[in-house]
């Protein structure tokens, strides 16, 4: 019998990288059904266009890194970053606009930094950022709910109005943007923001077609989706609760504060929570186990700051929803936090402590 003696830490992995990875994709799925039946099918073609393109970008660096391409492509992170920029842009955006973003994604954000664990950015969301700034136009061209389209779109019709940008029957985006009343429609917090710059009130505001519930007409079904997705990989412990949490309550106390002190001017901390990216971003964009802070304390004041920084683009930035610029400023953040919140060394006495 012989006692074997191994250095720390002692812990045991459960799962591994490519595991970890691919449920976190699986649990995008209820999210990705919703977003299909509530918006359209372009979001398929997008998902296609982009895990194609990062598949492909992910081998073509492995190749000239003189690495084994296979091994790379099983870990699912080029995967995981297609999908999650893929159902980040609008549906029916232009081909050439993922393609361009994917290829960013992994080859400049990730791979550049010396790929898997390396990376300073989440991939997905520097790419999403890089084509909002460069493709302004394109990046907001969001249809209203299906129910408010004036003609319903098949699957044919999505690639047709993805690789021509009009449908199969001749209907062209800016005319799918019009809702069956006539009245070209955006997204809720982007109705929210300009209805409000124009000197209209919430209430007047949420009286748009556009609204519906308490989140506007299938944002609230996309966010309970990405939650239940969310719920589900906190369930097998894929990630931890700390960032979502944080995310959640740092936007639900700033946006609650701003209600109660001004209704009429600002959104109801509910309807902050169910439009937009906010679960999406909680669950599967901050959790980002390598861009993300490390430490216990230091995830909780990550995931703060992310919530208060979205709170404050949605309420004074440019933009009606910040959860990308919120997850890379955050990012940048990422190296002070973990040094301030750091856990003390076992053994290590306090300041002033006798010796």
């Amino acid at each position: 019998m012989s006692f074997k003696i191994t250095s720390s830490p002692h812990n045991r992995i459960s799962r591994s990288t490519s595991e970890i990875m691919l449920l976190v994709v699986l649990a995008c799925i209820p999210g990705i059904a919703v977003q299909a039946v509530l918006f359209g099918y372009g979001v398929l073609v997008q998902l296609l266009l982009a895990i194609s393109t990062a598949w492909l970008a992910e081998a073509l660096i492995m190749r000239l890194r003189a690495k084994k391409v296979l091994p790379r492509l099983k870990d699912h992170s080029a995967l995981l970053t297609g999908v999650l920029l893929a159902i980040s842009i609008p549906p029916y955006a232009p081909w050439w606009l993922i393609v361009i973003g994917t290829l960013f994604a992994i080859i400049i954000v990730k791979q550049l930094y010396g790929g898997l664990g390396n990376n300073l950015f989440n991939p997905a969301m520097a790419a999403y950022v890089v084509l909002l700034i460069s493709f302004p136009l394109q990046m907001t061209q969001w249809l209203p709910s299906v129910s408010l389209q004036p003609e319903s779109l098949h699957l044919l019709d999505a690639f047709c109005a993805v690789f021509s940008q009009y449908s199969c029957s001749g209907f062209s985006i800016s005319q799918l943007q019009t809702g069956i009343d006539g009245i070209s429609m955006a997204t809720p917090l982007d109705t929210i923001r300009t209805d409000l710059a124009a000197g209209r009130t919430l209430t007047e505001s949420l009286q748009s077609p556009v609204f519906y519930g308490i989140a506007g007409a299938g944002w609230l079904w996309v966010n309970l989706a990405y939650l239940a997705g969310g719920l589900l990989l906190l369930k097998l412990r894929v990630i931890g609760w700390r960032i979502p949490a944080a995310v959640l309550g740092g936007l639900f106390v700033c946006s609650l504060l701003s209600w109660l002190a001004a209704a009429d001017t600002n959104p109801s901390p509910m309807l902050q929570l169910f439009s937009g990216a906010t679960m999406l971003a909680a669950f599967f964009i901050a959790t980002d186990p390598v861009s993300a802070s490390t430490t216990n304390n230091g995830r909780i004041v990550y995931g703060v700051l992310i919530g208060f920084i979205i709170y404050i683009i949605r309420k004074y930035g440019g933009y009606p929803d910040g959860v990308a610029f919120a997850v890379l400023l955050a990012n940048m953040a990422v190296p002070l936090i973990d040094y301030y919140t750091r856990p003390r060394t076992y053994g290590h006495k306090a300041k002033g402590a006798e010796k």
